[in-house]
């Protein structure tokens, strides 16, 4: 059985049988996690029709967006009223940035906003609204549920657009495709 005290930068995918309608088809990027618990971002679900640019505009920040325009995500039902982006690690603010990888960041203040739209700007980005998060060994318990299938995180994934093919790709990495999924408890 895989190691699961450590799961920061892998992928979580809801499995059908999981119980909780908010999370239903969803694959999280795991970008904290230790034995005080986990947090991560979900990165197939969007926010409403809501676009970067839009949320930019609604907090004031003036400019182009130097990132791919796409969906604000819905990160998941803790903070729904603060914003996360999970970027390249070209941009770093050593206050304000957790280093997930050599390759990957998260940030969570308003520098990030400000920056998606001028030269410091990150090559990659997504904006989610809210995370996935949980308290010490309630992710691992979870996880023995078989709430979860874990799958090493491939950061491409991450950036890609469409959403909708996100969760089946996810599946994918480790040979899975959605119909095998209705064996364990119910249907994909």
């Amino acid at each position: 059985m895989e190691d699961i005290s450590n799961l920061s930068g892998k992928f979580l995918i809801a499995l059908p049988g999981m119980g909780d309608s908010r999370f239903e088809k969803s694959v999280i990027y795991i970008c904290s996690h230790n034995s005080d618990g986990a947090m991560g971002i979900i990165i197939n679900k969007p926010k409403g029709e809501i676009l970067i640019s839009d949320l930019l505009d609604q907090v004031g920040i003036n400019g182009q967006v130097r990132v791919a325009d796409t969906a604000v995500l819905d990160g998941g039902p803790v903070d729904i009223d603060r914003g996360f982006v999970l970027h390249s690690a070209d941009y770093y603010n050593a206050g304000t940035s957790l280093r997930i990888s050599e390759t990957l960041a998260l940030t969570s203040t308003k520098d990030v906003l400000e920056a998606l739209t001028t030269e410091a700007a990150p090559d990659l980005a997504v904006l989610a609204i809210g995370y996935s998060g949980w308290g010490g060994g309630q992710l691992e318990r979870e996880i023995k549920q078989n709430a979860w299938m874990i799958v090493d995180g491939k950061e491409s994934l991450i950036f890609e657009q469409n959403l909708d093919e996100k969760w089946s790709k996810a599946l994918s990495f480790i040979g899975v495709t959605p119909d095998m999924l209705s064996h364990f408890g119910g249907s994909a």
